[in-house]
Parts: structure tokens; sequence; C-alpha cells
């Protein structure tokens, strides 16, 4: 059963861009969209075509500031003024005009004000290249965390904290994945990436380009995040483990430094994206 939202014409053209209304949920030109909610279907479709979904307007305007090519737009009638910047640019580029109760049909969720875009993905950059790119001297790793709210709101601290880069490791959760993105504010685009391919053994590469490696977890070894800061290191790889059970213990004994943060209350431990946030801060320029 599809909603019978009627266009109000079959096809217009506006600031140089393509304005295409949709008004059937199963039309395959909205094939980018449907049923966003499911992860692992959206796994598949995202790896084979090499695309990402940004929701808002926010995020879309970030996504295509920071270069990245479009594959279509679908938007609610109140957004084509709003982002005619972001159309102009990009002529090339289908805009399926939808009601906002098709757009929640299509996705299998309320989109966010009714705004959605998909884009390509770019190859991952080379870890040597983003290493030499590093002026800050700080670096993440996020280790086989698999809750995408995490993934996202690391990074948003990450870009908030002036982090250089961000690198993820092989199981860890897809940056680029809607709700990681989406929690990140679109911050995922500014902040220099990769995914390590070996791991941990990829903690070589980093100490050879100069880094002391800080492994995050509670140990009897551990020293505490304010003796971490005032050893004053120039370059600092923070690593972050998984929300359950934390770093592995290759990881751990690869690591220069095992690092805790000082906690009251009787707390033994922070949410990751927390503790991440609080280590950018602290060890910050």
């Amino acid at each position: 059963m599809f909603l019978t939202w009627q266009p109000r014409c079959d096809r217009e053209h506006s600031g140089g861009h393509v304005i295409i209304p949709v008004d059937q949920a199963d039309d395959e030109r909205l094939a980018d969209y449907v049923k966003l909610r499911e992860v692992n279907l959206r796994r598949l479709l995202e790896e084979e075509h090499g695309l990402f979904i940004a929701e808002g307007d926010k995020v879309i305007r970030r996504a295509a500031d920071a270069g990245y090519e479009p594959r279509s737009f679908l938007l609610a009638q109140r957004w084509l003024d709003s982002l005619a910047d972001v159309l102009a640019k990009w002529p090339d580029a289908p805009v399926y005009l939808v009601s906002e109760e098709l757009a929640e049909q299509v996705t299998g969720f309320h989109v966010h004000r009714g705004a959605l875009a998909s884009y390509r993905r770019r190859p991952a950059e080379d870890l040597g290249t983003l290493l030499d790119g590093v002026r800050h001297g700080r670096i993440a790793i996020f280790d086989d965390i698999v809750d995408h709210t995490n993934v996202g709101a690391g990074f948003r601290a990450a870009a908030a904290m002036g982090v250089d880069a961000v690198l993820v490791t092989p199981t860890c959760a897809d940056p680029l994945y809607r709700r990681s993105v989406k929690v990140s504010m679109g911050t995922v685009f500014q902040v220099p990436w990769t995914r390590l391919t070996s791991w941990p053994a990829d903690l070589v590469r980093l100490q050879e380009h100069g880094f002391v490696t800080a492994a995050f977890a509670l140990t009897d070894d551990s020293i505490s995040l304010d003796e971490l800061v005032a050893l004053k290191h120039d370059r600092l790889a923070l690593i972050f483990g998984t929300e359950g059970h934390g770093l592995r213990r290759d990881v751990l004994e690869r690591a220069d430094f095992t690092v805790r943060i000082p906690m009251a209350g009787g707390v033994d431990s922070l949410n990751v994206a927390s503790s991440a946030a609080v280590a950018f801060y602290a060890t910050r320029p």
C-alpha cells in the first residue's frame, strides 16, 4: 500500500539541477534509501555500491563541503531553497522530491526533518600518508567499537578537541554508517581517518612514525591520565577498546603505556566515547 501524495509536476528544473517528484515507495530510483534501519542489508548495499547516507541539512552540507560527490538527494519541499547552493554544485545529481510521509515509508524510520542524501565513498586514505600529515601530535584508535552511536560520538569529540586523525580497526563499526554520521553531526567528514588492515601489528608502524601508544584500560600496571599528560610526549596515539570487554591482551602488551582515568563515587568506567572525550581534552596541545 503506497501513499498517494501527488507532485506538482512530473519534472522541473530549478537553479540548474533537476527536481524529480516521486510518489511511490517502490520507485527503483530510491533504492539507495530503502530500509536504512536494517544494518546488515545496508552494509551489503553500501559495500557493493560504495555509498553512504547523510541525514539532515547540516550533515548534507558538511559532506558537500568536504568534497564528497552526491549520487542523489531525497528532500521534502521545504529544503529546496535552503540547500539550493549545495544542489547547484552538483547539477547532475538527481533531487528526488517526496513528502515526509513517503520518506518515512521508504527508509523505515522518521526521517530527520525530511532531508537525506546519498554520497559516493572515497578510497581509504593511506596510513603512512595520513600519519605524515599529523600536525598537533595526537591521533585516536577505535578498536572493535561496534556501536555506531559510540563511533559517531567519538569522532565528534575528536573533531572538537583537535585530534589530527582517527584510525579504526578491522572489526570497528563503520564511521560512515548513517547512525555514525548523524551522531557525529558530520564531523566524521572533517577528521582524516582510515581503517587499519593488520591489527595490532600496525602499532609498529605508528611507533616507527614517532608515536607513543597509550591504551586505555583498567589494569594493575596502568598509569593515570594525569601521569601520561605530565610526560609531555610530542606524538600520542590514544587507543580505546570495545564497549564490553575493552582492549585485548595482545593490544595491551604491544602498547607503550596502559592508562586509566581516575574516577570518584565508586564509578569504575565511562562510556567509551566519554572516555575518549576526556582523554582528548586532557592531552590537548
